[in-house]
């Protein structure tokens, strides 16, 4: 079955390039989610994060694994800041589409805090989804069209499975 997960971890373009490495992702759209305004561009997205539509393949993965790779690819422990990059839009933050995605996204943040990895506590909000809208087209692989640009996205550690 086909499968939508919505998460934002800062800038999309270093999540993106990072995700859709993953076994069973088989697309992913940067976007715009969680916000104040109806058809968020770049110059105008009020209180949405720059989020992910993750489309994956749930024979192949599942929402519990996207959220383990999840938070080896970003520092969860930063209120509203990845990186060089601050404010809301850069929130680490997962949408959650049913009580069932809320309990596996509460579950892992206690997970990656009882780890230790972290100087300091998940800060990433849990927040019902609501609509998400794409980005503009320069920002879809914004990485692969600009090799060498900028990321504040690494693998910092193994899984914490």
């Amino acid at each position: 079955m086909i499968k939508k997960a919505y998460l934002a971890g800062g800038c999309f373009w270093g999540l993106e390039d990072l995700m859709k490495t993953q076994a069973g992702v088989l697309e992913i759209v940067a976007g715009y989610t969680g916000g104040q305004n109806d058809n968020p561009t770049y110059e105008n997205h009020p209180g949405h994060a720059e989020a992910l539509e993750i489309i994956y393949d749930d024979s192949q993965t599942s929402f519990w694994k996207l959220l383990d790779f999840f938070f080896q690819i970003h520092n969860p422990t930063t209120l509203n800041q990845q990186g060089n990059d601050r404010g809301t839009s850069y929130r680490s933050a997962i949408f959650y589409q049913n009580d069932e995605e809320l309990k596996q996204s509460e579950d892992f943040i206690k997970i990656v805090n009882d780890s230790g990895h972290w100087d300091g506590p998940v800060v990433t909000s849990l927040e019902a989804f609501t609509k998400f809208w794409p980005a503009e087209d320069y920002h879809q692989d914004y990485l692969e069209k600009n090799p060498g640009g900028y990321t504040c996205h690494a693998i910092y550690f193994d899984s914490y499975l």
